[in-house]
């Protein structure tokens, strides 16, 4: 069975794109593209990149930086959870020695 799909039309740098997706992916769709545009906005604004190829591909580079380091805090936050995790356990252990050596 072929998914259904709706077309979406996204507007970048002043030009209109049209886009098929799936309808429960519309508003994720419009929300990057309104995230490209800004960032593609953004760089063209500053006078250092002319052209729409190069401001394109300086716009990925910048999102892809930002989704990379998003990624690297995500692990980092998970392994200070495991390893705060260890250190609880650890001292819940010294703990429940401690009490049953006290009742002993």
């Amino acid at each position: 069975m072929k998914e259904e799909v709706v077309p979406v039309t996204v507007k970048i740098l002043e030009k209109d794109y049209r886009i098929a997706c799936a309808p429960n992916h519309k508003e994720s769709l419009e929300d990057s593209a309104k995230l490209l545009n800004n960032k593609m906005l953004e760089i063209k604004a500053s006078g250092k990149v002319i052209g729409s190829d190069r401001i394109a591909v300086m716009a990925a580079l910048n999102l892809a930086h930002e989704l990379l380091q998003q990624q690297q805090q995500t692990v980092s936050d998970n392994q200070l959870t495991q390893h705060l995790r260890q250190l609880r356990e650890k001292i819940d252990g010294v703990v429940n020695e401690s009490k049953q050596m006290e009742l002993s």
